[in-house]
């Protein structure tokens, strides 16, 4: 089997601790845990023994992350993973086989994308529209749909446009999964990310056959912990976990152990806030700085730490990427990367200070190439 390679992450891996600025960064500035754990929790914390703990998670945490969605759920509904990327993983792995169709959303993070096709499974991109203020038009999807068509999955809130789903577009895919009985997969790693710190709707319980995933790498600021978690039916969580045993069997009991307090609900609502007011002060300088770089057009998100600037230049995206990077030491991510080529992506979640160092790095750049 002959595995697409991640561009994505195999060329932020190699560049993203050599530059002097990483705006390739997609979540927002990581917090200490001295900054999210009491004294007497940092104490015992130091006191606890490492166990292997719940292969599924604990009881404790499933059911913090059940209060996150609907009351309808049970900690049956939920596997904890080693971050949303094991959760996507298991995904296609369980329900999707060679020879099976998947719609799947562009511009994207593209994991799904690329390891579909890796294991022989055909993947029929359908793009969101800029012109829709980055939305699907439903008759785009619906042409899609064939007899083979397994699965059916989004990015909401969107990487790397911001953007959020519509509720008319919501309930459009949610019945033309149901028409074609198929899985829908919904990536809400970046759902508590929202600018005007509203929550945005989950597809969690949607219908019998949704999946939703996440976890605390990007709205919760805390990506080393490497947590996620899966939202579905009984049936999918238990076929889920017999493959969760293949891969790490478990989380890290220290990770479970943070997660399962950080998520209690008015700490968890602390965590959010700080990362809407921190987003929204980084995005309007970011803003601010681009109305004088015709060179780019961005269109303002709804929600996460980026956004998918326009490139306005004959250079690939990738081209513009490198030189920026090889030449000025500013990483950003190529739109091809995401399934989209003239775009780049902008990650604005780090210290402003930081942000603002990158941003002159990249208009000293684009005085040499107007």
């Amino acid at each position: 089997m002959n595995f697409e390679i991640f561009e994505l992450e195999r060329n932020q891996s190699l560049f993203e601790n050599e530059v002097d600025f990483n705006l390739s960064e997609s979540g927002v500035h990581p917090l200490k845990l001295s900054e999210i754990l009491t004294s007497d929790e940092q104490d015992e914390i130091l006191e606890t023994n490492l166990f292997y703990g719940y292969t599924n998670g604990t009881p404790e945490l499933r059911q913090r992350v059940v209060d996150i969605y609907t009351p309808e759920l049970s900690i049956e509904n939920v596997l904890i993973t080693s971050g949303s990327a094991e959760a996507n993983f298991l995904a296609v792995m369980t329900q999707l086989e060679p020879g099976d169709e998947i719609i799947y959303m562009v511009p994207n993070y593209l994991q799904i994308g690329h390891l579909a096709r890796s294991f022989g499974i055909t993947v029929k991109e359908c793009p969101i529209r800029q012109d829709l203020a980055w939305q699907w038009d439903l008759d785009d999807v619906k042409a899609l749909v064939t007899p083979k068509t397994k699965m059916i999955a989004v990015c909401n809130p969107n990487n790397p446009t911001g953007a959020l789903m519509s509720d008319e577009v919501m309930d459009g895919v949610i019945e033309i999964a149901q028409d074609a009985n198929c899985w829908l997969l919904s990536d809400e790693v970046y759902r508590g990310a929202e600018l005007d710190g509203v929550e945005c709707r989950s597809f969690a319980g949607a219908t019998d056959k949704t999946i939703v995933n996440a976890g605390l790498s990007k709205a919760y600021s805390l990506p080393g912990l490497r947590l996620g978690w899966s939202v579905g039916s009984k049936e999918y969580i238990s076929r889920a976990w017999s493959f969760h045993d293949y891969t790490v069997i478990n989380v890290a009991y220290l990770s479970d152990w943070v997660a399962s307090r950080i998520l209690e609900s008015d700490r968890r609502k602390k965590i959010l806030n700080r990362t809407k007011d921190h987003l929204n002060h980084n995005l309007n300088m970011l803003c601010d700085w681009a109305k004088n770089e015709p060179t780019f057009t961005i269109t303002r998100p709804q929600a996460a730490a980026i956004t998918f600037a326009k490139l306005n230049s004959p250079m690939s995206s990738e081209e513009f990427v490198f030189n920026l990077r090889d030449n000025y030491s500013v990483l950003l991510t190529a739109g091809k990367w995401h399934g989209m080529e003239g775009y780049v992506r902008f990650g604005y979640g780090t210290p402003a200070d930081y942000v603002q160092g990158g941003l002159d790095r990249i208009s000293d750049f684009l005085k040499t190439i107007k």
